[in-house]
């Protein structure tokens, strides 16, 4: 009898505890919000380090047609952009047609910007540039932090910069080099994005993690 009311309390036990767990909600960073793409993002990949050039030339891709509008809108387009640009190949992009292009300008699942669109095409050839110049883009990028992510401290959303120094530097360095949509701010966030500068907030649960 006793061995029976100990295995029931224990089972008790378990089923309290595991409720407590999914009582308590992850702390994300004020900007995941709700919205389930944007936490999922947030969770997996926002600030993990990226040292792969097809992930980095994605990244890239997708950033050039965020240009003025929200990272949410191109997260919910994604898939249709990876379709559209042959799941972000920079070597077959390199090489678009103006067939291409014009294809490309009448799909109406992405952004229709044709200034975008041929940027992407150009940002594709520039890319390469870099490649047979330092081996890798990802070589070429990261030296600019010395190969490790730069740990910032920010307590609150507010606290975070829309640009630094070292992006100035960056969206310099690369529009010498051919490319285009690659202002200061969209080149920060391509550093956020791909793990070169971690700006998980103090209270998020992936910097405690």
């Amino acid at each position: 009898m006793q061995m029976l009311l100990k295995i029931g309390f224990n089972a008790l036990h378990l089923k309290e505890n595991s409720r407590m767990e999914v009582a308590i909600e992850k702390i994300r960073c004020d900007w995941a919000g709700k919205d389930p793409l944007y936490q999922k993002y947030h969770d997996q990949e926002w600030g993990v380090p990226i040292h792969d050039d097809e992930r980095l030339f994605e990244f890239l891709l997708l950033e050039t047609f965020q240009a003025g509008l929200s990272w949410i809108t191109i997260l919910r387009k994604r898939e249709h952009f990876r379709l559209a640009f042959d799941q972000f190949d920079y070597r077959k992009i390199a090489s678009y047609s103006p067939e291409k292009e014009l294809e490309l300008v009448h799909n109406q699942d992405i952004i229709r910007n044709r200034l975008k669109i041929k940027a992407a095409i150009s940002n594709a050839q520039a890319f390469m540039r870099v490649q047979n110049e330092f081996g890798t883009f990802s070589k070429y990028l990261w030296d600019f932090v010395e190969g490790k992510p730069i740990q910032n401290h920010f307590k609150q959303i507010q606290e975070l910069p829309a640009s630094t120094a070292l992006s100035d530097t960056i969206s310099k360095d690369l529009k010498k080099r051919g490319f285009k949509f690659v202002g200061s701010t969209i080149v920060y966030a391509h550093l956020q994005a791909c793990g070169l500068v971690d700006d998980h907030l103090t209270s998020c649960f992936k910097r405690n993690k």
